[in-house]
């Protein structure tokens, strides 16, 4: 991934461009695109096919009140079908199940969410004298938001990670993943491109599968204590930064190397199991 990267920024491309490149390798491949000689059957087609997507987020958004009683399932889509109107059986234009009613609800919270934080950056714009969050203060107040829009769905939403590690799923769930986290670190600033660009989100992915995870065991008043063990990872992360600020001025020995290189692919091994990854070469 980080070669993939480095050849992306040799190419010059920005910030969006590389996001666009990383997010698509993730996700399923095979959908064709229209040319200006399509035929009428294709745009008939294409038509039917727009209806039909549209018809299923409607099914999706309708299922979701429907989870805490019966989970991330074929039942819950069969019940958000029927309070809309469509029968049942219509359950049937979803062969994943529960998993695309997963998918769903991640991709929307992350619209939310990048909708809220579009909503602050345009306030601190158009009123010069409101003051920008520092980075830190700014990822941390993402985090939580984000985090809490689990919290109604917190007794169901093991079942919903188990569902997105499957591997069929493991695409479409990280690709959502690196989404959320992207679209953070470029509202706290983040417009930088180097391959620092793609271990600041790696770091900051680990945060939030951390994060999510205290979560579901928290039972703390306003789950503070997960606020709380959030924080304490941002500042570690936030440490580490500094401590490799500083080493990277100085040429380091071979043996300095060596440990580092050690570290980096304990880091990495690390941050492939948080997000519930088993990549075997």
């Amino acid at each position: 991934m980080a070669v993939f990267t480095l050849f992306a920024l040799k190419k010059g491309l920005s910030v969006s461009g590389i996001r666009s490149l990383w997010t698509s390798r993730l996700l399923l491949q095979g959908q064709a695109h229209p040319n200006e000689s399509a035929t009428a059957e294709e745009n008939k087609y294409e038509s039917e096919e727009d209806y039909e997507k549209n018809i299923k987020s409607k099914i999706l958004a309708a299922s979701i009140p429907f989870v805490q009683e019966l989970g991330w399932s074929q039942q819950a889509i069969s019940a958000g079908a029927e309070s809309i109107g469509y029968p049942g059986i219509i359950h049937g234009m979803f062969p994943n199940g529960g998993a695309e009613l997963v998918q769903h609800f991640y991709a929307s919270c992350n619209a939310e969410l990048t909708n809220i934080l579009k909503a602050e950056a345009l306030a601190i714009q158009a009123d010069s004298a409101k003051t920008k969050k520092p980075p830190e203060v700014h990822v941390r107040d993402a985090l939580e938001t984000r985090l809490r829009m689990l919290v109604p769905y917190k007794s169901t939403w093991p079942q919903a990670m188990a569902l997105m590690t499957l591997p069929p799923n493991v695409p479409t769930a990280l690709a959502n993943l690196l989404t959320l986290v992207d679209d953070i670190c470029y509202y706290a600033g983040d417009r930088s491109v180097d391959l620092n660009w793609y271990t600041r989100r790696i770091g900051l992915a680990g945060i939030y599968k951390a994060s999510e995870l205290y979560l579901l065991q928290d039972s703390s008043e306003d789950h503070k204590q997960t606020w709380e063990f959030m924080e304490r990872r941002i500042e570690d992360a936030l440490q580490l930064q500094r401590v490799l600020n500083v080493a990277s001025e100085i040429p380091p020995p071979e043996q300095a190397i060596n440990r580092a290189t050690e570290a980096a692919s304990a880091a990495f091994t690390t941050a492939r199991n948080i997000l519930g990854l088993n990549w075997n070469k």
